[in-house]
């Protein structure tokens, strides 16, 4: 079993940047591929980036391409997203979660575990 724990979340101004970062506890953090998604207030959980088990592969949804970028350190057991030129429309609680399948899942219901989220919030 995999507990994972966001931070980094808080509010930012349009045009600015964030790093949410998502701890992994135990020995297994390599054995998942890890991807991170986004909840607006009454929207669907919507997927926003993925990366391997070796970090060596990442996909990205259209809308965050070119800037945001995912990335992990297995020493560290953490899965980070870099989120630049942050707008309104990133409003969101941000998730991340672990998948035991070794691809790049993009729907919510292929990830096995699932951290608490942290709030972004972009203003305006």
């Amino acid at each position: 079993q995999v507990q994972l724990v966001e931070s980094g979340g808080g509010l930012v101004q349009a045009g600015g940047s964030l790093r949410l970062s998502c701890a992994a506890n135990g020995r297994t953090f390599r054995r998942y591929a890890m991807g991170w998604f986004r909840q607006a207030p009454g929207k669907e959980r919507e997927f926003v980036a993925s990366i391997s088990r070796s970090g060596g592969s990442t996909y990205y949804a259209d809308s965050v391409k070119g800037r945001f970028t995912i990335s992990r350190d297995a020493v560290k057991n953490t899965v980070y997203l870099q989120m630049n030129s942050l707008q309104p429309e990133d409003t969101a609680v941000y998730y991340c979660a672990a998948d035991s399948d070794s691809g790049l899942a993009l729907t919510p219901g292929q990830y096995d575990y699932w951290g608490q989220g942290t709030q972004v919030t972009v203003s305006s």
